[in-house]
Order: structure tokens, then C-alpha cells, then sequence
């Protein structure tokens, strides 16, 4: 009873103002509830907004505005004004991040802003393989995608006093691994996480290492694991050839080992060795010198480090390719002769 009252009460002050203003306040009522659900369909519709184009990355400029971005991506015109009310009603939206990210064909304006506002951006990979050189490593990272600022052989003197590494030749001092990294990221970048990563791992694995090894120090260690690293890519088999030079040092036998020929000669291999290059007078010809050569000759990966620092025990002091990628180990120079005949000679 009250509220008929009370509307009553209501419909009787009503009548009493004058017409044109009960005509004026109907219309403006009229026009508010227009707006009103005009504005809440407007703004409602930009959750179900598509990008527009294929699957593509796209870069959130630095200082860029979130309304500038959403109106950007949209498939279909959106109003600036509902726009910033979507946005103040889904501020998850607003603070996006400079930076580049990989959107998808299909996918909502909403769900590009999500992953804007999360900062996660396009991810990409570069593989940097064990037992290559440096050289080998600028030409990967020149070809890979979205890295820049590549560099040339005439920039590692500078990347070499960048990172403080006394040796002039730099090979071995960068861990081969698969390196993650974002749009933006330069050459040196990838190259400062690989000698950053190698000496720490390098530190760990000298701390941990088999004691009795006869290395002075963990560089050397490191150009063994490099010698190791380019005579077998078969793991089980790396500890046994470490074995081999091992004892060899303690003997003060020569290493004889062909990969530092290889190194040494440079641009002159042409897929042989022959006679002059094992008779070829240089720092790295393993047939002339006594022990290590001076640096590495290649990048070592973490099973060359271990098998360089934790050898098998054997008394092996010779080995011979026998195909498939394994060896035939020997413990005498008669024996090896034999298994040189039966795997190279004979073959």
C-alpha cells in the first residue's frame, strides 16, 4: 500500500510541472537508457573482437598506449571512446609491455592484450655445436633469425678484451648449447651467455675432477676435452680416448693426434692428411710437439669436460678408427699396427 502511495504521490508531482519539461526530461531519460545500453553492447562486443591478419609476431613499441594497440590489432573498427571505458573495466589489459610477441590467426584482441600485459615475448633458439670453431659459430649466428648485429672474424679481438680472455685464439672458451633469446638480442649476447655458462661449468667440473689427472691447470683440461671432442662423437667411447692420451702424457709420449694437425694446417686441409702436414712445423702438430698444443682446437661439450677430468682406467695407448664411429683401442704398438691393417689398410 505504501508504494502505490508513493507512486501516486509521485505521478501527481509530475503532472503538476509544466509539460515541456516533462517532455524534456522523457526525452533525456530516453536518450540516457539509449546510451546506456548502446555503450554496454559497444564495449561488451570488444570481448569477442578478432585480430585482424594471419599469425605473425608483433612489436609492442616502447611508450605504446594500450587503446593505440587494441585499436591497431582489432579486425574491425572499434570506438576510441568505448574502447578507453573497456579498457578502465579491464585494467589486466592496460599495462602492456614493449617488446615482441608471436599473436595468432583467430585469436581475440583480449587474448593478444593478456599476453602484451604478461611481457612473455617470441622466444627463439640457436643451436651452437660442439667440436665446431668459433669461425663456424659467427656464420650459425649470422643466419640465425631475429639476431642482430652480427659479427666477423675482425671482431673477436674486441669480443676477446670485452670478456677478458688472455688467449689470443678464443676457441673452446664457449659452451656449446641451444640458446634461447628475444627479438633484439645481438651476436655478442648469445656469445657472452656461452662464455659465461663454459666458465662456470668448467669451474664446477675442475673442482669436482678425478685427482689424479695430469693437468696444471683447468685450461688445460679444457684444450684435452677440445682434442677429445673431435676424435669420437660417440659418448660411451670419450672417457676410454681420454684414457689413451692420458697415459701417453705420463709417459711423455708424443699425442699424435690428428685433429691438431688438421687445426694447425688451416685452410690447407683439403680432407687428407698428408706426409708434410704431420711433418708441417707449428704449435699444434701433435707429431712434433711434446704434450698439449697451446689453446683448444674446438668447442668441447660437457661429456668431453667430464671424460677430459674423470678418464677410464685402462692402459690403452693407442686407437684406430674402425667405422660407425668407433675405435679399436690398443695397449702395444704391435697390436695397434695389426688393428691399423685389419680397419684402414685393408679396408
Amino acid at each position: 500500500m505504501k508504494i502505490i502511495a508513493l507512486l501516486s504521490a509521485c505521478k501527481a508531482r509530475w503532472l503538476r510541472w509544466p509539460k515541456i519539461v516533462r517532455l524534456g526530461t522523457a526525452v533525456i531519460a530516453v536518450i540516457a537508457l539509449v546510451v546506456t545500453l548502446w555503450g554496454t553492447w559497444s564495449w561488451q562486443q570488444l570481448d569477442s573482437v578478432q585480430l585482424k591478419g594471419d599469425s605473425r609476431l608483433f612489436t609492442v613499441a616502447k611508450g605504446a598506449k594500450a587503446k593505440a594497440v587494441l585499436m591497431d590489432l582489432a579486425a574491425e573498427p572499434v570506438s576510441p571512446f568505448w574502447s578507453v571505458v573497456w579498457l578502465k573495466l579491464h585494467p589486466e589489459f592496460s599495462q602492456i609491455k614493449a617488446g615482441t610477441y608471436k599473436i595468432e590467426k583467430g585469436w581475440l584482441v583480449k587474448q593478444a592484450m593478456l599476453v602484451f600485459a604478461s611481457g612473455k615475448e617470441a622466444v627463439f633458439s640457436v643451436t651452437l655445436v660442439e667440436g665446431q670453431r668459433i669461425d663456424d659459430w659467427l656464420i650459425t649466428l649470422s643466419k640465425a633469425p631475429y639476431l642482430t648485429q652480427p659479427l666477423t672474424v675482425h671482431d673477436l679481438g674486441r669480443l676477446r678484451h670485452e670478456l677478458g680472455i688472455q688467449q689470443e685464439n678464443i676457441d673452446g672458451w664457449f659452451l656449446p648449447e641451444t640458446y634461447s633469446y628475444t627479438v633484439g638480442t645481438t651476436c655478442q649476447d648469445i656469445l657472452r651467455r656461452a662464455h659465461h655458462d663454459m666458465l662456470k661449468y668448467l669451474a664446477q667440473s675442475w673442482a669436482n675432477r678425478d685427482k689424479s689427472v695430469p693437468y696444471a691447470s683447468d685450461y688445460a683440461a679444457l684444450i684435452m676435452a677440445s682434442i677429445i671432442e673431435k676424435e669420437t662423437g660417440k659418448e660411451d667411447e670419450r672417457p676410454r680416448i681420454a684414457s689413451v692420451f692420458i697415459n701417453r702424457l705420463n709417459r711423455k709420449m708424443k699425442l699424435q693426434t690428428d685433429p691438431t694437425v688438421i687445426y694447425g694446417i688451416k685452410d690447407r686441409y683439403d680432407g687428407s692428411i698428408h706426409r708434410r702436414d704431420l711433418e708441417d712445423v707449428n704449435p699444434y702438430n701433435t707429431y712434433i710437439i711434446d704434450g698439449l698444443p697451446p689453446t683448444p682446437i674446438a668447442m668441447p661439450s660437457k661429456a668431453a669436460i667430464q671424460a677430459a677430468l674423470h678418464p677410464d682406467k685402462t692402459n690403452y695407448l693407442y686407437f684406430v678408427a674402425k667405422g660407425g664411429g668407433a675405435h679399436q683401442f690398443s695397449t702395444s704398438l704391435a697390436e695397434h699396427n695389426q688393428a691399423v691393417k685389419r680397419y684402414v689398410l685393408e679396408q
